[in-house]
């Protein structure tokens, strides 16, 4: 076991060993007089040195660096275009003690990521601020540089003023005209000022296939130079620039530049100033998607509508307004601009809500309808599905009043549902009151059948008479008189007197075997 163990720590120092060997020179292409690791270059070496801005020729290797850091290089004099651009992820930039004297209007215009920029020591005698113009730096040194007293350094000064105190300011200089070295914020420069852009209108509106002009006006010495910035105008535009003030004409404007940002850019060697306005387009409304309900949560029926001034909306039903209540109404959900994109809302609608929907769109500029058939649910008996209660509806839909688009015969009202409840509650009641007649009449039979076995047939009181054969025509009557008159003790109390015979009356006991248990129904009112 130990000769194995011994041979699989020889990899483990190898690996050791290529990692240190990482930042070799030569592994990373690094170039001469610097060192390059996985995202740092460093270049330090007076010589061979370095005359021009490092470069890695693998991209995948310039993409990872995100500091570069350059000292002691006197032959390295300027930085140009898309020298620094290759580094894009680069974050920290420095360049100090050696020989810069250019740095091009270009130089950082895809370092969009640089916060850092350190460029002291060096031979600068001036230096643009449109390098660093599109940068979010939050520091920017430039100590210790042969600034030459001019308006093109006065935008390093007013950077200074507004970036930080006057206490980290102090070791600023710049030479005058008479090779003398006085503090940049002590700077006076005549005939040197800051440009100023000034917008004709600042509320620019049009309707929509109209032109429209906007001027800008420009001050600042020296004069400055003036563009226009905007992003995607969709309309046709042409712009006079050689002029005070700069016009921008948009012709036939669309309805898809509402809301589109236009800039005027005023800039000189001392720096720069831009005023801004936001162009409003009005224009009639545009309905450009509906479709058939969907159902998610609730039911939905999608549409985006396009307008400016914002449309008013109206649904109807069948030709006739659909009134909106807390069961059916109308949401958005997303308005981007002049674009609204929403759905009229259904909350468990049934076969009583299908049919033909249409949105109606309207400003002052015009209008736009839509239609969409909308089936929810089928009629009841063809068993496609449950049918809910129609009354969770109570909305109602009135007359459209909006044009001649009105439909009398499709007005749509609420009595349908009003018919529906009376005639369910008339069911009912029928129903009750015959199960209550059913139970009445059980509970009367009961109590006749109670009351009628103890009178046997309802014959109570004195014994009938009936006469004998030889006395048939005599009406019946009772005989109390003489002897002839039986004991009423005889025959028993059932006894019945036929003639002057007292007949004994047997009962059957099965007759009346039947128990009350018997004759109670099952239930009540079912």
């Amino acid at each position: 076991m130990g000769p194995w163990r011994r041979r699989w720590q020889g990899p483990g120092l190898w690996g050791l060993c290529c990692l240190v060997l990482g930042s070799w020179p030569g592994l990373l292409a690094c170039p001469t007089s610097c060192r390059c690791s996985a995202w740092r270059i460093w270049c330090t070496e007076p010589a061979p040195g370095v005359v021009s801005f490092p470069r890695l020729e693998r991209s995948a290797e310039r993409d990872n660096i995100s500091d570069i850091y350059i000292a002691n290089q006197r032959k390295l004099e300027s930085i140009n275009d898309n020298e620094v651009g290759l580094y894009i992820g680069l974050r920290n930039l420095t360049v100090v003690d050696s020989g810069l004297k250019f740095v091009s209007r270009q130089a950082f215009l895809k370092n969009i990521n640089l916060q850092y920029i350190n460029l002291s020591r060096n031979k600068l005698s001036s230096l643009s601020k449109k390098p660093f113009r599109h940068l979010s730096l939050s520091d920017l040194i430039l100590v210790d540089n042969p600034f030459k007293c001019s308006c093109d350094i006065m935008w390093i000064k007013i950077f200074q003023e507004t970036k930080f105190s006057n206490a980290e300011t102090q070791d600023f200089y710049c030479i005058n005209d008479n090779n003398k070295r006085i503090a940049l914020m002590e700077m006076q420069i005549p005939n040197c000022g800051l440009p100023l852009a000034n917008l004709s209108s600042y509320n620019l509106t049009v309707l929509e296939g109209n032109s429209i002009t906007v001027y800008c006006d420009a001050t600042g010495v020296p004069l400055p130079n003036v563009s226009w910035a905007f992003t995607n105008l969709v309309s046709n535009h042409e712009s006079d620039t050689s002029k005070n003030p700069a016009s921008l004409t948009i012709k036939n404007v669309s309805s898809k530049d509402n809301g589109l940002r236009i800039s005027c850019l005023a800039e000189n060697i001392v720096g720069e100033d831009q005023a801004s306005v936001e162009l409003t387009v009005f224009f009639a409304p545009n309905i450009t998607f509906i479709e058939s309900p969907t159902s998610d949560h609730h039911w939905c029926i999608p549409f985006t509508v396009k307008g400016n001034p914002k449309p008013t909306l109206q649904w109807f039903y069948e030709g006739a307004i659909l009134n909106e209540s807390e069961y059916i109404c109308t949401k958005i959900h997303v308005i981007n601009q002049s674009e609204y994109h929403g759905c009229l809302q259904l909350d468990n609608p049934t076969h009583l809500n299908n049919g033909a929907y249409t949105l109606l769109a309207k400003n002052e500029y015009g209008e736009d309808e839509k239609r969409v058939d909308a089936h929810f649910m089928s009629m009841p008996g063809d068993g496609s599905g449950p049918i809910l209660d129609p009354d969770l509806y109570d909305y109602e839909t009135t007359p459209n009043d909006i044009g001649d688009t009105t439909n009398n015969s499709n007005q749509i009202t609420s009595t349908g549902f009003i018919n529906t409840e009376n005639e369910d509650s008339i069911t009912v009641y029928v129903v009750v009151g015959i199960a209550a007649l059913v139970c009445t009449g059980l509970v009367i039979m009961l109590i006749i059948l109670k009351f009628g076995r103890h009178s046997k047939f309802g014959m109570k009181g004195p014994s009938s008479v009936i006469s004998n054969d030889d006395d048939s025509a005599s009406p019946l009557h009772h005989i109390s008189n003489g002897s002839n008159t039986p004991s009423s003790s005889e025959g028993g109390p059932d006894a019945v007197i036929i003639g002057m015979t007292k007949i004994p009356v047997i009962e059957n006991p099965q007759y009346f075997g039947i128990t009350n248990s018997q004759l109670k129904p099952d239930t009540c009112g079912n």
